[in-house]
């Protein structure tokens, strides 16, 4: 309904807090009917929270959670005050760039589902001269354990004297998985930016910035993930 996270949620309902049709419920599968079924925190009802789809330019070094034992910066300092919202997905501390945010936790599933095979295009800063082999190393992709890790294309955006950028596009997402792919090559990433999920360019936002997806971003990657707008 987008009153809050998932996990904020099991912590409410474990606490007594949560009603359903006025009775106390502590389990946190308990079924519900959304629409017919009323829902109260702290005595309060609560409706279905309007959509919200925002897109932020994550800078380097703030972490994705709601809160952190580090005392690092999050995401959620950079957003205004309001209604909830989560990430869809993650960037590492390290990483930057395109960050898609809502409180349409059905949404972010399918965005975030390897089956939906939505690309996602980083610009990759690493520290060597990007030749050939590397490319066909990471066209090859490599398995790690369990994981079989793999790029969906790759491409040398240009070349420095010592290092080099590569744009580089995944159609699933797994933890690390461009700098594991790198370091099996014994290289370096120095910097890391996604700047496209879908059919929706980061463009000029700029570093700390948040906006709405216009209708027509969100309708197109509504198509793109095979489905109608609501």
């Amino acid at each position: 309904m987008g009153y809050c996270s998932r996990s904020q949620a099991a912590v409410l309902i474990r606490a007594g807090r949560v009603t359903l049709n006025g009775r106390a419920v502590r389990d946190p599968e308990t079924p519900v009917r959304i629409g017919p079924d009323r829902i109260g925190v702290d005595g309060s009802a609560i409706a279905e929270q309007t959509k919200i789809y925002l897109v932020m330019n994550k800078p380097r070094g703030v972490v994705t959670t709601a809160s952190d034992e580090k005392g690092r910066e999050t995401v959620y300092g950079l957003l205004p005050g309001g209604e909830w919202v989560g990430p869809v997905g993650r960037l590492d501390k390290a990483s930057e760039g395109l960050l898609l945010l809502t409180n349409d936790s059905q949404w972010a599933a399918k965005i975030t589902d390897p089956a939906s095979h939505l690309d996602k295009r980083y610009h990759v800063q690493v520290n060597c001269i990007a030749g050939d082999h590397l490319l066909e190393q990471l066209g090859r992709g490599v398995t790690l354990g369990s994981e079989d890790l793999h790029v969906k294309a790759v491409r040398v955006l240009r070349l420095g004297l010592k290092n080099s950028w590569l744009e580089i596009t995944l159609d699933e997402g797994k933890n690390r998985q461009i700098r594991r792919l790198l370091e099996v090559s014994g290289v370096q990433v120095l910097r890391l930016v996604r700047v496209s999920v879908g059919t929706l360019e980061l463009g000029d936002l700029k570093k700390g910035g948040v906006r709405r997806l216009t209708e027509r971003e969100k309708s197109s990657l509504d198509r793109a993930l095979g489905r109608e707008t609501k």
